[in-house]
């Protein structure tokens, strides 16, 4: 039998893995097994355990994309010149989630599913040390776009980017989950909100 091309086989894995999300997405986290992605995918159980050998892989792999999209944003941002202030660091990584929830086909589940990947590791200590492990990747990413405004002076230099890395990622997840509920909450509004925070 021929060897596939590495460009098949990737998009294959993804094809995959946007079965996965629309079935998380419909049924729930918990709900979903490899029966339903392997017949949402349409493809045979023998070449879906070739690319995962089971739920969680699938889940570390949803994590991956979804995460590595917003690390790679995060990333863009902390070489940035001039160095962004933190609120309008926030205000771009938060555009990108709307444009995730707001994306057409699979699109609009990727968010979606991260919210049910939280609920669930509340349950189930696998799906909790994938999260955890995906949060202190998005972590770093913040602490570095953090440690380039504070060289900058577009943070005080006394700013403990530690701890501000951990209430970013907390902003970012509780935009999420507001606006998967509240139609009318948009990443301006909710950093200007944030703003007057400081007066």
């Amino acid at each position: 039998m021929p060897r596939i091309s590495a460009e098949t086989r990737e998009a294959r894995r993804q094809h995959l893995l946007s079965a996965a999300v629309r079935c998380v997405a419909r049924e729930g986290f918990h709900q979903t097994t490899m029966a339903h992605v392997i017949a949402e995918s349409g493809m045979s159980a023998g070449a879906v355990y070739g690319y995962f050998k089971g739920k969680h892989e699938l889940i570390r792999a949803i994590a991956d994309s979804v995460l590595g999209d917003l690390t790679g944003r995060l990333a863009v941002l902390a070489a940035r010149e001039p160095a962004l202030a933190p609120l309008d660091a926030l205000e771009v990584v938060l555009d990108r989630l709307e444009e995730l929830l707001t994306a057409g086909d699979d699109g609009g589940n990727v968010p979606r599913v991260a919210v049910q990947a939280w609920a669930e590791a509340g349950r189930d200590p696998q799906v909790a040390a994938i999260v955890r492990e995906r949060l202190e990747q998005l972590h770093a990413a913040w602490r570095t776009v953090l440690v380039h405004a504070r060289e900058s002076g577009a943070l005080a230099a006394d700013a403990d980017v530690e701890t501000l890395a951990q209430v970013l990622v907390s902003t970012m997840m509780g935009f999420l989950q507001q606006r998967l509920l509240l139609d009318g909450l948009r990443p301006p509004g909710y950093v200007a909100g944030l703003r007057e925070l400081r007066c």
